[in-house]
């Protein structure tokens, strides 16, 4: 962030987004009130500094994830397959989420689903990651904005939600089928017409908890770091030099334990959007519990 952003007054500025490219384009007149809530300026967005913080992140993890994966300890039978330096990190975080977090939830469809779970991870975390970077200001002096955190965008984060929806019902009906048509309606047939609609709604309830909890929780560091920072400039403004540095030494030090809070959450987030993303496809592919019953009442 800069002191120019946060001179502005406004402390949303530093975390919105900011178009870089856009183009004219009128879908009012063609989709109505739903095409005036994609483009309510008569503009959509081509480019902007969150856009480009996502294709950063993807072409970060395309490049130097396969290469830090591949060191190994040696090139000899046994050391080609010893991992060595980052790749140790890296292999032990997936092996902890191939274990702790896909097993429990996708048990015999884990190897089917492990990559997604594991690029949701990495993805996540790179776009954290790189939110905490002070990119705008080194962009300011170039007379852009480019950075920020693009998960505090809730456009990227119901994106990656609506992925998983896409992965919980397709996957639901191709591996399920009739056992997952069937779990829309857990009561009598003569209830469906009350329980298919409460299913349905705690479907998109899931996706929308799992896109406005990642959103809110990664914009609200960011906006309380802007508001800390501003108290500098306030106090500068109407105090003077001297009143701004007493009220700069605990702003600075509370900011830098904020931003040590914030590294954390970069990382609880990431994990937390995994698990969830994992746990909600488990739900929509795994259905042991039902054989299981089955397999019971054939006993008796």
């Amino acid at each position: 962030m800069t002191f120019s952003i946060l001179a502005s007054g406004n402390p949303l500025d530093h975390v919105i987004q900011h178009a870089i490219k856009t183009t004219p384009v009128d879908l009012e007149s063609k989709w109505g009130l739903f095409g005036w809530v994609l483009a309510p300026e008569g503009e959509i967005t081509i480019l902007s500094d969150h856009i480009t913080m996502i294709i950063v992140a993807g072409i970060l993890l395309t490049l130097f994830l396969p290469m830090l994966v591949g060191k190994r300890r040696g090139s000899d039978e046994i050391g080609s397959m010893v991992p060595s330096g980052f790749a140790n990190l890296l292999e032990t975080i997936c092996q902890y989420l191939r274990k702790e977090v896909a097993e429990p939830a996708l048990q015999q469809h884990t190897d089917r689903f492990i990559k997604y779970i594991w690029s949701v991870f990495f993805f996540v975390l790179s776009m954290n990651l790189l939110g905490l970077l002070p990119i705008p200001a080194i962009s300011a002096l170039f007379g852009t904005h480019i950075g920020g955190a693009a998960t505090g965008n809730i456009y990227t984060t119901a994106t990656l939600s609506i992925l998983t929806m896409m992965m919980m019902v397709l996957n639901g009906l191709r591996l399920g089928g009739m056992h997952y048509i069937a779990h829309f309606c857990p009561g009598p047939l003569w209830l469906a017409p009350l329980l298919v609609p409460v299913e349905i709604i705690g479907l998109c309830a899931k996706i929308f908890a799992l896109s406005v909890r990642l959103f809110a929780n990664m914009m609200a560091g960011h906006i309380l770091l802007a508001v800390l920072v501003g108290f500098i400039l306030s106090a500068w403004s109407s105090m003077g030099s001297t009143g701004g540095l007493i009220i700069a030494v605990p702003v600075v030090l509370a900011s830098v334990a904020i931003t040590m809070l914030e590294l954390f959450v970069a990382f609880l987030q990431a994990y937390i959007f995994t698990f969830l993303t994992t746990l909600f496809i488990g739900m929509c592919v795994v259905f042991h519990h039902d054989d299981h019953d089955e397999s019971h009442a054939a006993a008796h």
